[in-house]
C-alpha cells in the first residue's frame, strides 16, 4: 500500500502549472518566474541559496535587478566582478557577500557563453534528469544539494518535461530529516547518504517527489518543538504522533 506522503507528492505533482512562490513579494516572484525572458533570473537564485534562509536567497536576483535597472543577460554580463562585490556588500545580501558575488558573476557568464545567453537550454528539449543536475554542478558554488533542488524545482514546480526523474534525489535539509525520522523511515543517527537512499527506496523512479511535501509539512506542521501533529496530514502513518499518542494513554 502507497503510503500517505508518496500520494500527496503525487498529487501535488499533478497539479496545473502554477506562480511559485519563493518569497513573499509578487514583483521578485515575478521575476523569478520568468522563464521565457529571464530564465537567469532563477539559475541564479539557485546558487544564492546557500548558508542563508532561503527567502533571502531568492530575494538577490531582484534586488541587483533594482540596484542596476536592468536583467537582461547581455547587460548583466558587461558589469564588472567588483561592481558586482560593491553592490552585495552595500545591501549586504548574502552572509558570504564576496565569494557569492563571485558566483553570482561566474554563473552570468557561464549563461552567456555556455548557454548563448539563454539559461533555459540548461533543461530545453526533453533532457534527462542527470543532464539537468550535471549541468547545474557546472556552475561554481552550485554543489549537488542545490544541483537537484533546481532540477526538483523545474520538474515538481514548472513542470518542465524530462526523459526522466530518476536522477534527482531529496534534498537533506532538517525539515526532511526531521519529517522522515518521525515518520519511522530513519534512525536518529541517520547521515544524509541513509536519507538519499531510502527516499530512492520509497520512490525509484524519482526520489525528490517526496522532497517539497516533506519540507512544506516541516515548516507548517512538523516543528521541532510543539509540533501541530493534530493537524498534520501525516499524522496516521507517524511513528512520532502514534507514541506520543500512546504515553498520554
Amino acid at each position: 500500500m502507497e503510503s500517505k506522503l508518496l500520494s500527496i507528492s503525487k498529487e501535488n505533482m499533478l497539479k496545473n502549472l502554477q506562480i511559485v512562490h519563493f518569497v513573499d513579494d509578487d514583483k521578485q516572484n515575478q521575476l523569478l518566474n520568468d522563464l521565457k525572458n529571464y530564465p537567469h533570473a532563477f539559475v541564479l537564485a539557485c546558487i544564492m541559496d546557500k548558508q542563508i534562509a532561503a527567502e533571502r536567497a531568492w530575494a538577490i536576483p531582484y534586488k541587483v535587478y533594482e540596484e542596476l535597472g536592468n536583467f537582461d543577460i547581455d547587460f548583466l554580463a558587461t558589469i564588472e566582478l567588483s561592481k558586482y562585490k560593491e553592490i552585495f556588500k552595500k545591501g549586504s545580501y548574502h552572509r558570504f557577500n564576496n565569494d557569492s558575488a563571485e558566483y553570482f558573476y561566474k554563473a552570468i557568464l557561464k549563461i552567456k557563453t555556455d548557454y548563448d545567453g539563454d539559461a533555459s537550454k540548461i533543461w530545453s528539449n526533453n533532457p534527462s534528469s542527470a543532464s539537468v543536475v550535471y549541468r547545474f554542478l557546472e556552475f561554481e558554488g552550485s554543489g549537488l544539494k542545490i544541483s537537484t533542488m533546481a532540477a526538483n524545482i523545474l520538474a515538481r514546480q514548472f513542470k518542465i518535461p524530462m526523459s526522466d526523474y530518476y536522477s534527482i534525489d531529496i534534498s537533506t535539509d532538517v525539515h526532511i530529516k526531521r519529517i522522515m525520522k518521525r515518520l519511522g523511515y530513519l534512525k536518529e543517527n541517520a547521515s544524509n547518504e541513509q536519507i538519499i537512499y531510502k527516499a530512492r527506496e520509497i520512490y525509484p523512479e524519482y526520489p525528490g517527489i517526496i522532497d517539497h511535501t516533506c519540507w512544506k509539512i516541516g515548516r507548517t506542521y512538523c516543528h521541532p518543538k510543539n509540533p501541530n501533529c493534530t493537524n498534520c496530514p501525516l499524522n496516521t502513518e507517524c511513528k512520532f504522533f502514534i507514541e506520543l499518542n500512546d504515553n498520554k494513554k
